[in-house]
């Protein structure tokens, strides 16, 4: 058998650029994959908090098979690792036999980042040029470039809790070309935008309803738990609601799955998934005044996608 080739973190930023990604991830949505429900297992380990092993399978019968491995250490911060680490495995569907072994934490990063910009393809106003991005973590920097992809995003704000990270997020990016300001009043830049985009760990409320304008589009990838929220219940209550996945959104979102129990909100009260948008089943937003939201939990058919797009560009003269 000849050697399995290794996809690296560098050659994916080369391979996947987002236009390219979220025109893959619309096609991804729009195909007749399957894919099963991950799974989850914990991982006791002495003296700290459990391990998650996550395994997220995704299949076109006869074309090829995807398989990512996560691990979700929380213990690593101690030792000055990230928490998340990944790989990602790509068989060919008629044999069976491995065809790429990509690395799976950059792969993950940049395939969220493109479906919230798919998203806003059909959601954020098409004259939408001013963007604030809540967080300054790992996802900051891909979310810019993505939304900055399908939008012409001219003015993006940086707000984050910690203001000396806020300020070296803003400067690195800015190094890098982005028109990225950072800014401490919170409610003020959101009042202002009309695309926030959201990936914190937060637990409680960051974006208040009150404060979205008419026609802003409200993008929430953090709060990945059914405890963490990134929006309050009124912004819940006012905007029109989508998500990736219904599944995982209304499981695993606590943006949703709060309001959900609360019974302030039904679950037909969300108006798409991303496949019902990039099936045409639903045209997305509607007026230019409609508040939209979209919360992003994560599904394997984005990194099928992504995957088999890399190794297609990968193996192009």
């Amino acid at each position: 058998m000849t050697e399995v080739p290794y996809i690296s973190a560098a050659e994916l930023e080369r391979l996947l650029d987002y236009p390219s990604l979220v025109d893959a991830l619309a096609a991804g949505f729009a195909a007749d994959w399957t894919v099963p429900v991950r799974h989850h297992y914990s991982i006791p380990i002495r003296g700290e908090p459990d391990q998650t092993l996550l395994l997220m399978p995704a299949w076109e019968a006869g074309q090829a098979i995807g398989m990512k491995l996560a691990t979700i250490t929380p213990g690593n911060g101690p030792r000055g690792l990230p928490a998340v680490n990944a790989v990602y495995l790509l068989v060919d569907g008629p044999t069976g036999q491995p065809r790429a072994l990509i690395e799976g934490a950059t792969l993950t990063v940049r395939r969220t980042a493109a479906a919230s910009a798919l998203a806003a393809r059909y959601l954020a106003r098409g004259d939408a040029t001013r963007m604030l991005m809540v967080g300054a973590g790992a996802l900051s920097q891909p979310l810019i470039e993505a939304h900055r992809s399908q939008r012409p995003i001219e003015r993006v704000q940086l707000w984050a809790r910690d203001a000396a990270k806020r300020d070296a997020k803003a400067k690195e990016l800015a190094a890098l070309g982005l028109p990225v300001e950072p800014v401490a009043d919170l409610e003020q830049s959101a009042r202002d935008a009309d695309l926030i985009s959201c990936a914190t760990l937060s637990t409680g409320p960051l974006i208040r309803g009150a404060w979205l304008k008419p026609g802003a589009h409200l993008d929430l990838v953090g709060a990945f738990t059914p405890e963490m929220r990134e929006s309050d219940d009124a912004a819940v209550s006012r905007a029109s609601l989508f998500c990736d996945t219904r599944a995982g959104a209304l499981k695993e979102g606590g943006d949703l799955v709060i309001p959900l129990k609360a019974g302030l909100i039904t679950e037909q009260a969300i108006k798409a998934e991303l496949a019902d948008l990039a099936r045409g089943r639903h045209k997305g937003r509607v007026s230019a005044d409609e508040v939209t939201l979209f919360k992003s939990v994560g599904t394997a058919i984005e990194d099928f996608a992504a995957a088999r797009l890399a190794m297609q560009r990968r193996q192009s003269p």
